[in-house]
Order: C-alpha cells, then structure tokens, then sequence
C-alpha cells in the first residue's frame, strides 16, 4: 500500500501568514523551554557537585583510630550482665550495638565503642 498522495509543488508552496506566526511561536516556546530545561538541570548538577566537594566525611568514614595488632586481629571483652543472652548485633564504624535479653526477661540494647574498649550506652526496650 501506499501512503496517501501529496504533491511536490504543494509542500514547497509558502505557509498561510497565520499559519507561519503560529510556527514561529509554538518554536519560540520550544526554545525558551528547552533553554530553561537545560539551566535547571545545570543547577542540579552543579549543587551536587559543591555537596560532594564540601561536605564532611562521615564520623565513621574518618574513625581509624582502632589500631591493629600485629596479629591483624581485635581481642577483648564486652561484660553483659549475668544471664543474658544476646539476640542480635550490629556493627557500624567503630560502634557495636549489642541487643540482649537480660535474666529477668527484658530487652537492652548495649552500645560498645571499640576504639575505647567500653560500653557507652545501654538503652531499655520496653512495650507502652
């Protein structure tokens, strides 16, 4: 099949003046938007640029105070109280977050900073 007929002297006849200002608009508009697209995305890209330049490290990024023993391997002791059981753990930089179930049947949380060899905080879990 083919598509529908159109002849070559009619497509290279000029635009009704009507016609031709509704076209320079409508490219007008195209342009204006796409110019103020491309400086948005201009200013995202360039704040994400000065965030990555200038913000601080992250504390545990910047935490190597840990120092390794010869052996490559960290030795020690964390005291819980006595009866408790540990039921999960969590590690982030030089902190570990110990969560437990003491003799008595509660919930505590254990902070312990390994770069100072002692628990820092202990946090109860408690239903309202």
């Amino acid at each position: 099949m083919t598509g529908p007929h159109v002849d070559v002297a009619e497509e290279d006849k000029p635009l009704d003046p009507a016609v031709e200002r509704v076209r320079r608009k409508l490219v007008r508009f195209v342009a204006i938007n796409l110019g103020l697209l491309f400086l948005a995305l201009m200013a995202v890209v360039g704040a994400l640029v000065y965030k990555a330049r200038t913000s601080q490290p992250s504390e545990a990024v910047a935490s190597s105070d840990i120092q390794m023993p010869a052996g490559g391997q960290i030795s020690g002791e964390i005291v819980l109280p006595v009866g408790s059981k540990v039921m999960s753990q969590a590690l982030s930089g030089n902190r570990l977050s110990i969560d437990a179930e003491l003799a008595d049947g509660s919930r505590t949380i254990f902070l312990y900073d390994i770069a100072e060899r002692r628990v820092i905080g202990q946090f109860a879990v408690r239903n309202r």
